[in-house]
C-alpha cells in the first residue's frame, strides 16, 4: 500500500471507504475510520520512519480484510440471533482477493462491489440508507402534537405546519402542495400524503391520523436509518447465488415474493404469518419440493392438546361440525363424531391424533406447498381469506398462508409439463388428495426485514413484530467480535 514512501492510490481509495463505511450500513470505527486522516498526514510528509510505513501498510491490510469480510457475509453469525441460515463463504479466499484483485485495482470501489450481495434490492437499500442518513442530519427533534382524538380529513389540526415539513422531508408531500394551503386544515393533498405515508409504514391507508399513525410519524429518522442498516446486515447473510430463482417471504411485511433470474420480483402477494406471541414463524432457508392438492390437515400435538381437546369437551359434535376425524398411528379412522373419555386421554398423550378432511373448509385450503424443514412449517391456502385485507397479518400458528394459492402453484409448477391454471383449478376442486413433485426444487427463504426498498426507490418500513431487530441491534452495539450472549 506504499509506493515511493507515499500511500498508493488504492490505499487512499480504501481509507475513503473506511471513513464512509456508515453509508454501507457498517461502523467506520471497525476499520479505524477516525484515524486515517492522521495516519495519511504522517505518511504524506515524506519523513515517516520505516516502522511507521510498515504499521500503516499493516493497518490498511487488516482494515481492508475486515471490511471485505463484513461486506461479503456480514458481521454477525445469523445463528447467534435465532436465524437458521447457513453462511457459505468457503469459496471466498479473502487474502487472495486482497493480493490479486485489490492491491493493483484500477477502480477500488468497483472491485468492492464484486464481493457484496449481488441482489438489486441490496444496492437499492444502500441507496436508501444514504438518503436517510442525509434526512437524519436535516430533521429536527420536533414532535407532532398528539391531540386527544384522531385527526380526520376535514379537521383543523394545530400540528399541520410540522406535519407538512415532515412529509415534505420524507417525499410524501410535494413542496408546492405544502405552500399552497397555509392554514391548519387537514385536507386535500395533505390527506393524500398521509395516506401514502401510512401505506409505506404498513398501516391502514385511510388518511385518519390515529394512535399508530402518530407513533410512526413521530419515530425519529435515526430509527429508520437503523432499520435500513439492520436490513443490509441480513442481506449479507444470504447465499450470493441460487440454482433457481427463490421464493422469499418477508415476515414483518407479511408479503411473499417470487424472484426472476435477475433477482427482481416476478410477482408478490400478501401472506399471513405466525402470531408474535408463542407462534412466531422461524427464519430459515429450505427448498419447496412438491405441491399437495386437497390436503389433509394433520393437527399438531400442541394444537390438539391445548385447543381442540378443550373444544371437544365443551361440544360433543365438534369433530363433525368442523370436518375433523380421530385416527390412530396407522391412519385408521377411530371417530368422526363424539369422543369418549378414554379417547380424550389418548388425544392428550398423542396416541390418537386429529386431522381435518380435505375440502374448501380445510384450514390449509385446497393446496399445500411442501418444503421439508425441522420446524414443520409450510405454505398453504386458507378459507379465512378476509385476513389478507388486514394491515397486520400475524394470525397463524407459524405456517404461512398465501393469498393467491392458484398463482403460486402455477409459478411453482411452471416447469412441470401440463400444469397450467385450468389443471391446477381442476385438481383443487376435484375429489382426490395427491401430490405433484417439482421437476427441480425451488429455494425458499423465510426472512425478516423491517425496511424494504422497491425498484422505484420507495422505502417501506414495518414494525419489529418479533423484536428481532432489537436482538440484532444489541449484538451490533457491542462492537467486534460481534458475538451474541450465550
Amino acid at each position: 500500500w506504499v509506493l515511493g514512501r507515499q500511500p498508493s492510490p488504492q490505499a487512499r481509495a480504501l481509507t475513503n471507504l473506511f471513513k464512509g463505511a456508515e453509508e454501507e450500513g457498517l461502523n467506520p470505527v471497525d476499520y479505524d475510520g477516525p484515524r486515517w486522516d492522521g495516519r495519511l498526514a504522517t505518511i504524506e510528509t515524506g519523513h515517516a520512519s520505516e516502522s511507521e510505513l510498515v504499521r500503516f501498510d499493516l493497518a490498511i491490510t487488516i482494515s481492508a480484510m475486515r471490511y471485505i469480510s463484513d461486506l461479503n457475509h456480514g458481521r454477525v453469525n445469523p445463528r447467534t440471533v435465532h436465524f437458521d441460515l447457513e453462511i457459505d463463504n468457503a469459496n471466498f479466499d479473502l487474502s487472495e482477493f486482497v493480493r490479486q484483485e485489490l492491491v493493483g485495482a484500477e477502480n477500488v470501489d468497483a472491485m468492492m462491489r464484486t464481493v457484496e450481495p449481488p441482489f438489486p434490492a441490496y444496492r437499492q437499500t444502500v441507496g436508501a440508507l444514504k438518503t436517510y442518513l442525509k434526512l437524519a442530519s436535516e430533521s429536527g427533534s420536533e414532535l407532532l402534537p398528539v391531540p386527544p382524538k384522531s385527526v380526520k380529513p376535514g379537521d383543523s389540526y394545530t400540528g399541520v405546519p410540522q406535519l407538512k415539513r415532515l412529509l415534505v422531508l420524507l417525499s410524501d408531500l410535494a413542496a408546492a402542495d405544502a405552500i399552497a394551503a397555509p392554514d391548519l386544515a387537514y385536507t386535500g393533498s395533505l390527506v393524500t400524503a398521509v395516506t401514502r405515508f401510512q401505506r409505506r409504514h404498513g398501516l391502514e391507508p385511510n388518511g385518519i391520523i390515529g394512535t399508530h399513525t402518530f407513533e410512526d410519524l413521530n419515530t425519529p429518522v435515526s430509527q429508520r436509518v437503523l432499520q435500513l442498516k439492520l436490513t443490509l446486515e441480513r442481506w449479507r447473510w444470504l447465499p450470493h447465488g441460487f440454482e433457481r430463482p427463490p421464493l422469499v417471504v418477508n415476515i414483518p411485511e407479511f408479503r411473499l415474493y417470487a424472484a426472476t433470474e435477475e433477482y427482481r420480483p416476478a410477482f408478490s402477494m400478501n401472506v399471513v404469518v405466525g402470531r408474535s406471541f408463542k407462534h412466531q414463524t422461524p427464519v430459515f432457508a429450505t427448498q419447496l419440493k412438491s405441491v399437495i392438492f386437497r390436503p389433509y390437515w394433520n393437527v399438531s400435538l400442541a394444537i390438539q392438546r391445548d385447543e381442540l381437546v378443550p373444544e371437544l369437551k365443551k361440544n360433543p359434535h365438534y369433530l363433525r361440525d368442523h370436518s375433523y376425524e380421530v385416527v390412530d398411528a396407522q391412519g385408521t379412522i377411530v371417530s368422526e363424531d363424539s369422543v369418549s373419555e378414554d379417547m380424550e386421554r389418548q388425544l392428550d398423550s398423542g396416541k390418537l391424533v386429529i386431522r381435518q378432511r380435505p375440502g374448501p373448509d380445510n384450514s390449509l385450503g385446497l393446496v399445500k406447498f411442501d418444503m421439508p424443514n425441522g420446524y414443520d412449517i409450510y405454505m398453504h391456502g386458507t378459507p379465512a381469506v378476509h385476513l389478507f385485507s388486514r394491515p397486520r397479518r400475524d394470525f397463524s400458528h407459524g405456517c404461512i398462508r398465501v393469498e393467491n394459492p392458484v398463482a403460486l402453484a402455477a409459478w411453482v409448477l411452471r416447469d412441470n409439463p401440463g400444469w397450467d391454471t385450468d389443471r391446477i383449478l381442476g385438481a383443487m376442486n376435484g375429489d382426490q388428495t395427491f401430490g405433484v413433485s417439482l421437476t427441480k426444487p425451488i429455494p425458499v427463504l423465510i426472512l425478516y426485514g423491517t425496511a424494504i426498498v422497491a425498484d422505484d426507490g420507495e422505502v417501506d418500513f414495518f414494525d419489529d413484530i418479533y423484536e428481532l431487530d432489537a436482538d440484532l441491534e444489541k449484538v451490533l452495539v457491542k462492537g467486534y467480535p460481534y458475538a451474541a450472549d450465550e
